[in-house]
Order: C-alpha cells, then sequence, then structure tokens
C-alpha cells in the first residue's frame, strides 16, 4: 500500500480568517514526518453552493466530491463560533455523503475555550458521515496562541499533540482504507 493521502481542511471561509496560518503549521509538522503524503484543502477555493440550492452539477461541487474521494483521511482545522462550527464548514460537509464514508479524521480547533465546544459539535457530525474521528485533539486558546487574536503563535507544547493526532489519524486512516 503507497502512502496515504490526508487533507487539512481548512474550516473557515470569512475575511480575515486565521485557518489558513494554522492549517500550514499543521502542514508543516505533518510534512517533516514523511509518512503520508499531506495537502490543505481549503473550502473556499470550491465556491460551494448552499446545500439543496444548486443543481447539483456546479464545478465547484463537482470538484469538491472528487477532492474527498480522493482522500484517505483528514484534519480539520476548525473555529469556534457561537460554540459550533462555522455554517461554511457545515454546509461543506453535508455538500456530499458517502464520499466522507469509512475515513479518519483529526481535528485541531482554536477560540475562547481552545474551540472545544466546537470539535464536540464536529465529531457528532462526523459520525453520521461514516468518519471516526480520533482521541487527540490539539486545542489552541484564541487568547495564548494569537498574537492581538491575528497572528498565530502556537506554545511549544502543543507540536506532542499535533503528532500524536497525526499518528491516530494515520494508523485509523490506513486501517479504514481496507474498507473501502
Amino acid at each position: 500500500m503507497g502512502k496515504l493521502n490526508i487533507g487539512i481542511i481548512l474550516g473557515s471561509t470569512r475575511q480575515g480568517r486565521v485557518s489558513p496560518q494554522v492549517g500550514i503549521w499543521v502542514k508543516k509538522i505533518a510534512d517533516t514526518r514523511g509518512d503520508a503524503n499531506y495537502e490543505i484543502v481549503d473550502i473556499a477555493d470550491f465556491k460551494l453552493p448552499f446545500v439543496g440550492e444548486g443543481t447539483g452539477k456546479e464545478p465547484g461541487l463537482i470538484a469538491w466530491s472528487e477532492k474527498i474521494s480522493s482522500l484517505d483521511g483528514f484534519v480539520f482545522i476548525v473555529q469556534e463560533y457561537n460554540h459550533s462550527i462555522t455554517g461554511a464548514l457545515k454546509n461543506a460537509l453535508d455538500s456530499v455523503r458517502d464520499e466522507w464514508n469509512n475515513k479518519a479524521a483529526g481535528i485541531v480547533s482554536y477560540g475562547s475555550t481552545g474551540g472545544a465546544r466546537a470539535a464536540e459539535h464536529l465529531r457528532g457530525i462526523l459520525g453520521e458521515l461514516l468518519v471516526a474521528d480520533v482521541r487527540v485533539h490539539p486545542a489552541l486558546s484564541i487568547f495564548t496562541d494569537f498574537e492581538n487574536f491575528t497572528t498565530f503563535k502556537p506554545a511549544d507544547l502543543h507540536l506532542t499533540n499535533v503528532n500524536a493526532m497525526l499518528d491516530q489519524t494515520i494508523a485509523w486512516s490506513g486501517a479504514l482504507k481496507n474498507l473501502r
């Protein structure tokens, strides 16, 4: 079996978002491991219609389906808004269904409480989509891991959790690949 393909999914499309900074940080850590092919997947690039409002034939929706199908696992970069995930991430998750099945995901969250409430909401959604979420969950504080709430400056202690989360994501993604 060749290397697994893991998508690092940026969960926000808002102006001024910091998820690209977090995603790049996770990817840099992941790339040093050499255990999978990691890529950043920005849902903003797909211009997804709201679920139920399109024809189902929009180029962005077709590209999204193909991208999710091509991946063996995921790392979600999740920001907490109003105690949950963003509407854009929920829409992206709901835009395809079977493409998620029998894959694994890690979660890296951030917010005032480390994004814990958003991560817990995401876990419930992933369960419905037959995505196995892993236990280790790096939680970043908007107060201590970001300068002026905008510039990402993670504490060194997070490196251990990111690597442990990636270990679990790779192990589960490989095991679940046999089901697909």
